[in-house]
């Protein structure tokens, strides 16, 4: 490939003390490299990368000196796999004793792959039935997980009709004795698990129902259903499975199935435990659940990825809101488990620890990003720790063996609703350190200023606006005033934070927004043919239409930088640096009010504000990136092809970049195959639909 040289501005307030802390936290966690995560040198056996949610590895066989003499090995095609594989690829393959293995497609066929020339060893699909036609979320498929059974590898992973696999890892098939025969034509009597009949056992509308039940077909709509998103995590000999429902913004009626997690044993497939994420009478935080509102409404599923303390005997589950992400008119109260991290003894199913991170969550703020494990040095103290990213910028870092937070975190009054009927927190938790990833609302030194005119135009844009942080409420349709908008910046499942483990530095790509939304009548747009929606009963309010900040001359109306990747010392919690990623658009720069303006610390990528979900992984001493994502514009080289790029891990200093044929997405990987190091991303895009990319040396 070729090599290519570019300028690169670093923005850094990373001090030479600064930087001597970070050595000595790299000595005083050395430890860290000790700990069992579940992966051993130069393998990738969880989605994440190991138990602990990292994308790290110690490789060092590509570094500095020759990552821009990176070499395409192979390129894995995967629109072979069934529809809908174009742009969504978010499964991150295993290596394991010399095999990849990924998922591909809507249908998440099961694929072993040759890590040295790509070449397809074998492949699994799972029988049809009507209960895969009806998951929306097929194509949003993470990955698999790995185990053994007496000493023999083998692949787990969970489908978009929910059930649970165990296939041989040397040829594919279903593992023998494993599980339980499922009725169906076509489908195996071994190597199975139906997920639906645990779930269901001891839920009352299922009860009450008094339906015959048909595996085919699932559960019945008016109840509610219940699908897959990321893959199960092994811990212990134990397979925790979690699971995924349909987005709020589309949902419609009240009621559905709670997505409560389930345990089964991994040798055998038979079912241990099952955790309730909405608490039943006599649980801790039925409480939370007013109006007898656990009893009919569901979701809170756990979509994201798990992370696991192999040693401590522990499992970690981000969860998401309510059914109906942006009214809670119908289940007011705090709503746990909904918008929260829970901490589960993995042998039990018994709750140690919770947080809730958004009470009553009605803005879509779920948590998107498996929690990131790492011992921690703070103020001298050895700290097992959490750290909890999420949609709105907050991190929460947590003693992962207890919960306590590891920094204050304050309940502060926030603004009420005014939609008729609903019901709204009175306070949100706020911590206190480390700083947001982005600044919450929208002080009057972040508006630009470019010229006076311009000034003067946005302040007479957002007089037409009410402007607060990131619990600024939905207005509602027919209402009178200025609408509501929330500004911060977070990150999403498309571009997830890391973690270092040897030093405790943190890793996380954002951008600002200011947006709102309002709610509209359920009645208005509900259809009784969306199979979208689930339930009987529809709500007062639903999802309308979003709103943001009017442009101002083609400019965002609050100031750069727009995209940037930040590096947080977790030790210290304390934002170390940040640099800018890719490059404002052509547009932008020619604009004749940012004549003069320095750029380079922008951030870019489209329209300047598009952009910033670079993926990343660190490899041995160097932070590999992307400069784009899923959406918006990548920076590109002088042949205009996309880059990966090699910064120095402690001070973000690029190294070295390389040219790739289509932007990467979601996450990258790397292993070591025959005393060679491969590097792989996920690519999709032109005539690289649903594709691996796997780089290495010459």
């Amino acid at each position: 490939m070729k090599i290519v040289n570019s300028k690169f501005t670093l923005i850094s307030s990373l001090s030479v003390s600064g930087l001597i802390v970070a050595l000595a936290v790299m000595v005083t966690m050395s430890s860290a490299s000790s700990q069992d995560r579940g992966t051993p040198y130069g393998e990738w056996h969880f989605q994440s990368g190991d138990a602990w949610g990292t994308r790290y590895s110690p490789l060092n066989q590509i570094d500095q000196t020759n990552f821009s003499s990176l070499e395409t090995a192979w390129i894995w095609r995967g629109d072979n796999f069934g529809p809908e594989v174009d742009y969504i690829n978010r499964a991150t393959p295993l290596y394991v004793d010399g095999k990849l293995y990924t998922s591909a497609g809507s249908r998440r066929s099961i694929v072993a792959i040759d890590p040295a020339t790509g070449e397809t060893l074998w492949t699994f699909r799972e029988p049809h039935t009507v209960r895969w036609e009806r998951s929306m979320r097929a194509s949003y498929g993470k990955g698999l997980s790995y185990g053994k059974i007496n000493g023999r590898g083998v692949i787990y992973f969970t489908s978009p009709a929910f059930f649970l696999w165990a296939l041989d890892a040397a040829t594919g098939l279903p593992v023998e004795g494993w599980g339980t025969p499922v009725p169906l034509e076509n489908f195996p009597q071994t190597g199975v698990v139906d997920l639906l009949p645990d779930l269901l056992a001891d839920w009352g509308p299922w009860q009450g129902a008094q339906l015959d039940y048909d595996p085919d077909f699932g559960i019945p709509r008016e109840l509610g259903y219940i699908t897959s998103s990321s893959p199960p995590i092994v811990v212990n000999d134990v397979i925790v499975v979690g699971n995924s429902a349909e987005q709020g913004y589309n949902q419609t009626r009240i009621e559905n199935v709670p997505g409560d997690i389930l345990g089964y044993d991994a040798r055998t497939g038979q079912y241990k435990w099952k955790f309730h994420v909405i608490p039943r009478p006599g649980e801790v935080g039925h409480e939370t659940w007013e109006n007898d509102a656990w009893s009919y409404t569901g979701d809170v599923s756990s979509w994201a990825p798990m992370a696991a303390d192999l040693e401590r005997g522990m499992v970690y589950i981000p969860t998401n809101t309510v059914t109906i992400d942006y009214f809670g008119g119908f289940s007011p109260g705090n709503n746990l488990f909904s918008t929260s991290v829970i901490a589960l003894n993995v042998e039990t199913g018994e709750r140690v620890w919770h947080y809730q991170i958004v009470h009553s969550d009605q803005w879509n703020y779920d948590l998107p990003n498996v929690p990131l494990l790492a011992d921690l040095v703070v103020d001298g103290r050895a700290i097992p720790a959490l750290i909890q990213n999420t949609k709105h910028g907050f991190i929460f870092a947590f003693n992962r063996e207890t919960g306590e937070p590891i920094w204050p975190i304050e309940e502060r009054p926030v603004t009420q609703t005014s939609v008729p009927g609903n019901w709204s927190a009175p306070t949100q938790p706020f911590p206190t350190r480390p700083e947001y990833l982005e600044p919450i609302g929208l002080t009057p030194d972040r508006i630009i200023d470019w010229t006076p005119e311009i000034r003067e135009e946005a302040l007479g844009l957002i007089a037409e606006f009410r402007i607060g942080g990131p619990f600024m409420p939905r207005n509602h349709t027919g209402f009178e005033g200025p609408v509501n908008i929330r500004c911060e910046g977070g990150l999403n499942i498309y571009h997830p934070a890391i973690i270092d483990p040897t030093t405790g530095i943190m890793y996380a790509s954002h951008k600002p927004r200011c947006s709102g939304g309002l709610v509209q009548p359920g009645a208005d747009v509900d259809s009784p043919d969306d199979i979208m929606t689930t339930g009987t009963t529809i709500a007062a309010w639903v999802a309308g239409r979003g709103v943001n900040l009017p442009r101002v001359q083609g400019l965002p109306i609050f100031k750069p930088p727009y995209n940037r990747l930040s590096a947080y010392d977790m030790n210290l919690g304390e934002r170390i640096w940040w640099i800018p990623i890719s490059e404002p658009s052509e547009q932008v720069k020619n604009h004749p009010a940012l004549a003069g303006v320095d750029l380079s610390a922008w951030g870019g990528g489209g329209f300047a504000s598009q952009g910033g979900e670079t993926i990343q992984m660190v490899m041995g001493d160097l932070l590999v990136y992307t400069t784009e994502g899923l959406r918006g514009v990548p920076q590109l080289s002088e042949n205009g092809m996309p880059l990966l790029n090699a910064a120095n891990k402690l001070t973000g200093e690029l190294l070295a970049q390389v040219e790739i044929p289509v932007t990467g997405q979601y996450g990258m990987m790397t292993y070591l195959h025959q005393g060679k190091q491969y590097l792989v991303i996920q690519i999709a895009g032109g005539e690289y639909p649903g594709s691996l990319l796997a780089l290495t040396l010459p």
